[in-house]
């Protein structure tokens, strides 16, 4: 009988063996432990270091000019932005936070109050409202109409791509806001939110004509009130593009820009980079393409339709419809034009921005930190996770942690004295009515200086506060030339009792060189004819 141990086996052969040996659940379990470290990275959890690290890893880093008042007078008041931010446990992934805020997102339940508002050349806006009324104590009532003498500030939202009121992550903005005391109007972009595109212009990243002329409209509506605007995503590149754009005119008191793109040239190469990022556009697309048979009529005519339909990024649809439509040559000079980065200097409000450093679609690397440093109204708040307008917090993901940083920023900038408040120059005054009627007359100080002044008043200091002129429609202007004059020189006389004697006085200064010069010219014309009898 031979030996085994002396058997002439293969080396394989003995380790199969041994290997039918160990028990399946042995093998289960280490096809489990496998996938598990590969999901973990995958999905990139942070779960592990959250836990461990929490102190280091999970607070909230602030990017501010170190002369700013905004932060020492407004931001540096706010716990919440001093903080940290730690995710929900089983949600601790960009990934999965920002699938379930699309998917779920837990939102609160309430209802809008929805206006429409007809921009000039057509388009269609529904503006959603929720006042404080709507949310308070948790029921819900009817009084939502809003005085036009009411001074409870508004905060005007402004969503993100192919988002409109009914997305989760406004849904939460817009209650918890009105909560707080505030009333809250999300506009919409035109084509979403169940309203049709009634013009040949559709929005786009870089397209602030829209937020433009609805803080004018609710401007108008509401002078008493204060404005403030919040951007999401896209909507946040609108916003800090507009402000840009306005400087110091734009009427909006203070603003907060979450997860925007920044430089949309930068999110285009970031997108398309690694698999994960190609999901992502890839949804993003069919989105997009939605929203496109959503108008088919208006896309057939004004872009390529075949081209929509076969577009397999956000890059192909914007080739074919965007730039189609907004008439920009390139998809590059799109986004570098709507790109809201080289804006940022020129922000004239005090502004929030609020980032997530592990955000799938808006890569940090298009992060301005140095024109954010360097301006004085900006503060930028990132955070190591938090995905893309994600951010749950607690056990049940209830709530979102960029929601109650804004509303206490905006409540502390509210009451503070750092708001930015409108300015707006004599030069865009109109003035409507007959030069005659707008003199200039004389004033006549006590110095003796003379000045040219308008004889009536027609814009109020309260109306170029809130920037809005005003035509003067009360005055009734004399008809006549003659009378006009008598007016004027009735006022002059009012005005001091030397009035009349300075008219003379500067009438002889005045006129006495061109008195002298005439009896020159009539001394000369009679002496030629008498010297011209001597040749």
């Amino acid at each position: 009988m031979e030996d085994p141990i002396l058997s002439p086996s293969s080396p394989y052969d003995l380790l199969f063996q041994a290997l039918t040996l160990i028990p399946i659940r042995h093998y289960l379990f280490a096809l489990f432990v496998i996938w598990t470290i590969f999901f973990y990275n995958f999905l990139e959890f942070h779960f592990l270091g959250d836990t461990i690290l929490q102190h280091f890893r999970c607070r909230v880093n602030l990017i501010f000019n170190p002369d700013s008042p905004l932060y020492h007078g407004v931001v540096s008041r706010c716990k919440i932005l001093h903080g940290r931010y730690v995710a929900t446990p089983w949600l601790a992934s960009p990934h999965l936070q920002t699938c379930f805020l699309n998917f779920n997102g837990l939102p609160p339940v309430f209802s809008y109050t929805r206006h429409l508002f007809r921009a000039s050349d057509g388009g269609t806006i529904a503006l959603d409202w929720v006042t404080n009324s709507n949310v308070l104590d948790g029921a819900l009532n009817n009084q939502n109409v809003i005085k036009k003498e009411d001074t409870t500030p508004i905060a005007v939202v402004i969503p993100g791509l192919t988002s409109d009121s009914s997305s989760a992550y406004l849904m939460h903005l817009a209650y918890n806001t009105a909560k707080s005391g505030w009333n809250v109007v999300i506009s919409n972009h035109r084509g979403l939110g169940g309203v049709s595109v009634t013009s040949d212009r559709f929005y786009n990243a870089g397209w602030t004509e829209d937020i433009r002329v609805v803080l004018g409209h609710l401007q108008q509506e509401y002078p008493m009130a204060p404005l403030f605007a919040i951007g999401t995503s896209i909507g946040a590149n609108i916003l800090v593009k507009y402000l840009g754009e306005e400087g110091e005119k734009t009427p909006l008191r203070g603003a907060v820009a979450i997860c925007s793109p920044w430089d949309l040239l930068i999110g285009d190469r970031f997108i398309c980079r690694t698999f994960k990022q190609k999901l992502y556009d890839k949804a993003l697309t069919i989105g997009l393409q939605g929203y496109a048979q959503l108008h088919e009529p208006q896309y057939t005519r004004l872009a390529n339709w075949e081209g929509i339909k076969k577009s397999r990024s956000i890059r192909d649809f914007d080739n074919h419809a965007t730039c189609r439509v907004g008439e920009f040559e390139t998809v590059d000079i799109y986004y570098r034009k709507s790109s809201s980065t080289q804006y940022v200097e020129n922000v004239a409000v005090p502004l929030l921005c609020i980032s997530a450093l592990d955000d799938p679609l808006c890569t940090k690397e298009a992060i301005p930190w140095d024109e954010c440093r360097a301006n004085k109204n900006i503060v930028l708040a990132t955070t190591n996770h938090g995905g893309h307008l994600a951010f749950f917090e607690g056990l049940t993901a209830s709530s979102l942690w960029w929601v109650r940083a804004t509303n206490e920023f905006l409540g502390a900038l509210s009451c503070s004295d750092y708001m930015h408040v409108q300015k707006v120059s004599s030069r865009s005054v109109k003035q409507e009515e007959p030069s005659i009627n707008q003199g200039p007359y004389l004033n006549i100080a006590e110095d003796g200086l003379v000045a040219a002044v308008n004889y009536e008043q027609e814009t109020s200091t309260a109306t170029i506060r809130s920037g809005v002129g005003t035509r003067g429609s009360n005055q009734t202007g004399p008809k006549h030339k003659d009378d006009v004059t008598k007016r004027s020189f009735n006022e002059l006389c009012r005005q001091k009792k030397r009035s009349i004697w300075w008219l003379g006085y500067i009438g002889v200064v005045t006129g006495f060189p061109l008195v002298g010069l005439l009896i020159n010219y009539i001394f000369r014309k009679k002496q030629r004819p008498t010297t011209s009898k001597k040749y």
